[in-house]
């Protein structure tokens, strides 16, 4: 992967808040994956085991023909999954361009909770924010 890829885990909401130290966990619990023009990389309704970094390149977030979104590097997709077992994909994502992924399953991602539980909390933190930002959600 590419050198400033630490940079790039900065940039993004899910990992602003981490240190260094956990930045690096989160590098050592990762996987690049590459993914061709066109082809997809999350099928929705498949089992969700994991987390996506778009590193670089794009993808289409897609669900029932309509496009949700499109996403570069630093981009993120597949949060749900570190923490919630037996759940499924709730849309297709399909690289729009070469692509690649930094790839964290949730076992990789529980591991690293387990050695660094400051992580958990900066992780949940932002997922409620994601949460409580998503339109159609309750807020008290």
């Amino acid at each position: 992967m590419t050198g400033n890829l630490r940079e790039q885990l900065k940039q993004t909401a899910l990992f602003a808040g981490f240190s260094d130290r956990q930045i690096d966990g989160v590098l050592a619990a990762g996987k690049e994956r590459r993914f061709t023009a066109g082809e997809q990389i999350i099928r929705q309704g498949d089992d969700a085991v994991g987390f996506y970094l778009i590193v670089g390149g794009s993808a289409e977030v897609r669900s029932g023909g309509a496009v949700l979104a499109r996403l570069g590097p630093g981009d993120h997709f597949g949060e749900m999954a570190l923490l919630l077992e037996n759940t499924h994909r709730t849309a297709d994502v399909t690289a729009l361009e070469d692509t690649s992924c930094l790839v964290v399953t949730q076992w990789e991602f529980r591991s690293l909770l387990a050695a660094h539980p400051d992580t958990a909390l900066a992780v949940m933190t932002e997922l409620a924010r994601r949460l409580q930002s998503t339109p159609g959600t309750l807020s008290e």
